[in-house]
């Protein structure tokens, strides 16, 4: 089960994400990132805080929009996730790809860095 918060805060979107991310609902995720990236969103900050699992199809929502990030100019940041997840991301060397950041504070301030 999953759902998806969306909320704009200052110039930026906080997508928080609660439950489990898996292949039956990893396209709520697409969509949400596809309106936000339609929308012209620059900044995306989203909220692990209360993501319990995600599989390879949830990942791979995240991975099929790199290229689209770099290419709009879209900074993105996840944040606030727990061990056995960050854990996932380190395995598969996504932590090289996507910025991760142990709370909203330094994922805001990642929206900044260059």
């Amino acid at each position: 089960m999953l759902s998806i918060n969306k909320a704009a805060d200052r110039d930026h979107l906080v997508i928080g994400l609660n439950g489990e991310v898996d292949a039956s609902n990893s396209v709520e995720l697409d969509e949400v990132i596809q309106q936000a990236i339609s929308e012209n969103v620059k900044k995306i900050l989203v909220d692990g805080r209360e993501l319990d699992y995600i599989s390879s199809a949830g990942l791979g929502v995240f991975m099929s929009y790199l290229e689209d990030f770099q290419e709009k100019n879209v900074t993105f940041v996840i944040f606030g996730l727990n061990e056995k997840v960050l854990n996932v991301f380190h395995i598969l060397g996504l932590d090289q790809l996507i910025r991760i950041r142990h709370t909203q504070k330094e994922a805001e301030q990642a929206l900044y860095e260059a």
